[in-house]
C-alpha cells in the first residue's frame, strides 16, 4: 500500500496528532521507545551551507516498527524545491509485515508543528499573549496552524524574515505584523524556524519569561540562538541525547539540557517560571507516530 502526500493531507490532523505525539514524547523520556540515533550521510552536491543530507531514522513502539528516509537540501529554496523530502515505511512488530509505504515530507512538517504545540502548551506561561517569528517558511506556516488549537489566548503575531518581502507575505497571510528582528524576539513566545547556520535571536532582546522554540537548524554545526539566550534559560528538549548530539545551540552553547518534555508532561520535573528555551531536532518515533495515524485513518476510510 502506498499513500502520497495528498492522502496524508487528507488523513492526518493536527487535532489527532497533538495528542498522539504528547503521548509518544511521554513514552520516549520512560523508556518504552527503541529509536537508534539517525544515521546522517552527506550528499556531497555543493559546497558548505547548500551540501545537503540524507538520513536514516528508524524506531519501534507499540505494535508497530518504522523507518524514515530524509532528505534536506539547502539549496532546494532557490530552485522552488521543498527543502526536506521523506518517505516512510511502517511494518508490523508482530510479524514484521509490512503495513504501508507513505510520502513523508507533509508528516515531517506536520509532527515537528505538534512536537511544538505540545511544547508550547506545557510550558508557556499563563500571561502569554503575543507571539513572534523568526522565519517565514514551511514550518512557520505549519506552527501557526499548530499553535491555534493549543494557544487560544493568542492576541498578536509578529514576523521577522532575513527577505523582507517573505515575511510581509507570511504576515498578511497570519494577519499578523512584519517586523523588526529584536521587536519579534521580545514576544512572550518566540519561534525560530530559519535554516541559519549562525544565531539570528540574541538573548539580549529576550523577555524574562520568554518561551523559546527553536526549531530551525538542526545539525551539530548549526545554530539560531547565541550563548546569552541558551545559557541565562532553563533548556528542554525532546531527548537529552539527540540534542546532545545534533543541536549546535547546545553543543557550541555548552548548555545542559535540564529535562526532557516527555518527563515534564508525566509529572516530572515541574516548569520552571523563568525563561525556557525548547530545543527539537525531531525525532524518529514522532515520523512513527504519524505515519501510524495515517495508516490507521486510511483503513477506516469506507470502500
Amino acid at each position: 500500500m502506498y499513500i502520497s502526500e495528498p492522502e496524508v493531507r487528507a488523513l492526518l490532523t493536527y487535532k489527532t496528532l497533538i495528542p498522539a505525539i504528547r503521548q509518544a514524547l511521554i513514552d520516549y523520556s520512560a523508556g518504552r521507545v527503541e529509536q537508534p540515533p539517525r544515521t546522517i550521510l552527506r550528499a556531497g552536491n555543493a559546497e558548505g551551507h547548500n551540501n545537503g543530507w540524507f538520513a536514516v531514522m528508524p524506531a519501534i513502539s507499540g505494535d508497530v516498527m518504522g523507518v524514515k528516509t530524509v532528505t534536506f537540501y539547502p539549496g532546494n529554496a532557490g530552485l522552488g524545491l521543498h527543502t526536506h523530502m521523506a518517505m516512510i515505511e511502517l511494518l508490523s512488530r508482530a510479524t514484521g509485515e509490512p503495513l504501508a509505504i507513505m510520502d513523508g515530507r507533509l508528516i515531517t512538517e506536520m509532527r515537528t508543528a505538534a512536537v511544538s504545540a505540545v511544547a508550547l502548551a506545557s510550558l508557556r506561561p499563563s500571561q502569554a499573549r503575543t507571539l513572534g517569528i523568526l522565519g517565514s517558511g514551511v514550518q512557520a506556516r505549519a506552527h501557526l496552524q499548530a499553535f491555534r488549537l493549543v494557544w487560544p489566548e493568542l492576541e498578536e503575531i509578529c514576523v521577522w524574515s532575513r527577505t523582507e518581502a517573505h515575511a510581509e507575505r507570511l504576515a498578511d497571510e497570519a494577519r499578523a505584523r512584519a517586523v523588526s528582528r529584536e521587536e519579534a524576539a521580545a514576544a512572550d513566545v518566540v519561534l525560530t524556524v530559519t535554516s541559519s547556520p549562525t544565531p539570528v535571536l540574541e538573548g539580549k532582546w529576550l523577555s524574562t519569561h520568554a518561551l523559546v522554540l527553536a526549531v530551525g537548524a538542526t545539525g551539530a554545526s548549526l545554530r539560531e540562538i547565541d550563548d546569552e539566550a541558551m545559557l541565562s534559560s532553563f533548556v528542554v528538549a525532546e531527548s537529552r541525547s539527540c540534542a546532545g548530539r545534533e543541536s549546535g545551540d547546545v553543543c557550541f552553547s555548552g548548555a545542559k539540557v535540564q529535562a526532557e518534555i516527555g518527563e515534564i508532561l508525566s509529572g516530572g520535573p515541574p516548569s520552571p517560571a523563568g525563561r525556557i528555551v525548547f530545543k527539537s531536532v525531531g525525532m524518529a518515533i514522532e515520523d512513527l507516530t504519524a505515519a501510524r495515524l495515517v495508516w490507521q485513518a486510511h483503513k477506516a476510510r469506507p470502500n
